[in-house]
């Protein structure tokens, strides 16, 4: 299992899809799996946060099911605060292979997320709290990976989509030896060929 952390804009969804592309395993995006219960949307509306024991409860159902048809799993945005790494650390950091921290200038960010064009990446004041938020939560999150000999890697996530791509091919491949690219596409779709969350 690989957690991958990111900004808002720093390409978690673009790159953990290509990377489960290449490797044969299951993307699990929380902002994804919450969007798709269709159970948080007024909330999610009003800028709110999903209670953890929800968030979870939902990541525990996705892991569960991935492992279960034979997945290993690559987590983007997930834990997403303290509640939720301590829980993760207690129960399944014999699983985790690693975490991957991806660094993007802010400015560049900002870029990114105006070509994106959600609603909720509109306002700078709006988004500048999101990486507030980020920024506080992954302060303490690391702690916790850290305190289980959890190996932490950063990576540039600036340039072409392929060559951040295959920096993080070889970082996987150092946090899990086991990890061998596959020729196939198993998750039935194409790679976004843009900078999601």
């Amino acid at each position: 299992m690989i957690i991958l952390f990111g900004l808002a804009g720093s390409g978690k969804g673009t790159q953990g899809k290509a990377l489960s592309e290449i490797f044969g395993w299951r993307w699990l995006s929380v902002g994804e799996a919450i969007r798709e219960t269709g159970d948080y949307e007024e909330i999610i509306n009003k800028g709110g946060l999903i209670p953890d024991e929800d968030v979870i409860k939902l990541m525990n159902k996705q892991i569960e099911k991935a492992e279960a048809e034979g997945f290993d799993v690559i987590l983007d945005g997930y834990p997403r605060d303290k509640a939720q790494a301590e829980y993760i650390t207690e129960n399944m950091a014999d699983k985790i292979d690693g975490a991957i921290i991806l660094d993007v200038p802010k400015e560049e960010l900002y870029d990114r997320l105006a070509l994106r064009g959600r609603d909720d990446d509109k306002e700078k004041a709006s988004i500048d709290r999101r990486f507030e938020i980020f920024e506080q939560n992954i302060c303490s999150i690391l702690p916790l990976l850290e305190g289980k000999n959890i190996p932490i890697q950063h990576v540039d996530g600036v340039g072409k989509i392929e060559e951040v791509t295959g920096r993080l091919v070889e970082v996987v491949k150092e946090m899990n030896p086991n990890a061998t690219e596959q020729t196939t596409d198993v998750n039935g779709g194409e790679i976004e060929k843009s900078y999601g969350e």
